[in-house]
């Protein structure tokens, strides 16, 4: 497959070509995680409510598979576009290396913590029960996540979108149609409970791996992964984390924000727990069809920003900046809409809805603004600049909205929360407008 279309093609239709078979997987996988939660639903709030407790450290599982693949990808992309293949080849390869090394840790890790994890946001046993339950089966499958993130960002930086869109519907295809089957054991599936829609999650991410696998040895592309280029390069180890810790760390962030917007909304009530991850849920719906673009965006920038096509490097920007921007509105415009419908798919119950719409109307006047921070980091980590990417993400996840939202819940209670996250959007926006510009006047 020859990669040079990636500098040559003319920008709009490039950016299409690559992102709209991600814009579609991500919008599959975001109907996977309303329609998984929804049957988890259906065994009982408790169960939705551990499903919403674990998620911060599912979420960080999926950081540490996609956030190191993102430097991968970036380095990747860069020697394509210089043409040093032999270097892209090595850096795949050592990748591929350390992935395995993060999923031995990782699983063993998260086994070993989440009883303890669960227990600092609730004294329910019940709650707790179900959440070890399902993480034990989920946690299992980390290596297939990590190794499948890596195949995943090396065929997007080779420009081949197309496989991954394929892997990913098929895997969440797979997850969507065991869920009911293993949850409530219809036919001859036995009736699992909270642990088959873990094995269900689990059955998908696998076979997401194995489409991978197999067209990767059927269908070979530009980078390979062999044993003769397993040698260790300094240079590039440091690259691979001074890009893949930050991209890491930016994806991890929502855990640890979810985390402690859980500690202070326990304060009030376990309902405000319920429907911070349910809007958790909702949300992947709007924001991973902007993350398909920008998936599509960043072997671009790093291929044009390798090649030294700078002018196309912001044409990219701009374009991707302002698609991300019109999903952003049409998400506003349905939470402003139908807010009670949304949440009452995850539960009946009245308060729970009522409380809700209130969050979802609130939480939903900073996404449009947010199109900027998220394009800007995005550009960031394709151009393979980790640390302002980060300091990005630190100030949409940490430093603005934590402090916000503890201060104003002491004023309006938990209704002070949802507000702190148009507030903590709006500044952020700002601040990646502000380092983003600064970054490409460098070059």
């Amino acid at each position: 497959m020859d990669e040079k279309f990636m500098k040559e093609k003319p920008i709009l239709p490039l950016i299409l070509s690559m992102s709209l078979p991600m814009v579609l997987s991500m919008l599959v996988n975001s109907l996977y995680n309303i329609v998984d939660s929804f049957f988890v639903a259906q065994i009982n709030e408790n169960a939705m409510t551990a499903l919403s407790l674990v998620y911060p450290v599912q979420n960080f599982i999926t950081a540490v598979a996609i956030g190191f693949a993102i430097g991968i990808n970036s380095i990747i992309a860069f020697y394509l576009g210089t043409e040093e293949y032999s270097t892209a080849n090595t850096v795949a390869t050592q990748g591929m290396v350390f992935a395995l090394i993060h999923s031995i840790i990782i699983t063993i890790s998260g086994i070993s913590i989440i009883p303890f994890f669960l227990r600092m946001f609730t004294s329910s046993e019940i709650v707790i029960d179900f959440g070890v339950r399902y993480s034990v089966i989920v946690f299992s499958f980390t290596l297939i996540i990590i190794l499948g993130g890596t195949f995943e960002k090396i065929f997007q930086a080779v420009g081949n979108m197309k496989i991954t869109m394929i892997s990913m519907i098929c895997g969440c295809i797979t997850n969507i149609v065991l869920d009911p089957l293993l949850i409530f054991g219809i036919g001859f599936f036995p009736e699992m409970g909270i642990e088959g829609a873990a094995l269900a999650t689990g059955i998908g991410q696998t076979v997401t791996f194995f489409i991978y696998l197999v067209n990767y040895f059927i269908h070979p592309i530009r980078v390979r992964i062999s044993s003769q280029y397993l040698t260790f390069d300094k240079k590039i180890v440091f690259k691979l984390y001074f890009i893949g810790v930050p991209a890491t760390l930016n994806m991890a962030l929502p855990s640890v924000l979810i985390s402690s917007l859980n500690a202070i909304l326990a304060a009030y009530s376990d309902v405000y727990i319920l429907i911070l991850g349910i809007y958790y849920k909702l949300q992947t719906f709007l924001y991973l069809p902007a993350n398909g673009i920008i998936q599509g965006m960043r072997p671009l920038i790093g291929y044009n920003y390798g090649a030294g096509e700078y002018k196309r490097v912001k044409q990219i920007y701009n374009i991707v900046l302002c698609m991300s921007s019109m999903i952003m509105i049409l998400g506003t415009i349905i939470c402003l809409l139908i807010p009670g419908q949304l949440i009452g798919l995850f539960t009946n119950v009245s308060e729970t809805i009522f409380n809700g719409e209130i969050a979802l109307r609130i939480i939903s006047a900073g996404f449009i603004v947010s199109a900027v921070s998220v394009t800007s980091s995005g550009a960031l980590e394709g151009l393979g600049k980790g640390i302002p990417s980060l300091i990005i993400s630190l100030s949409r996840y940490i430093i603005i909205i934590i402090p916000t939202a503890f201060l104003l819940s002491k004023i309006l209670g938990a209704v002070g929360v949802w507000n702190a996250f148009w507030i903590a959007e709006v500044f952020t926006a700002i601040i990646s407008f502000v380092i983003y510009h600064k970054t490409i006047k460098e070059h």
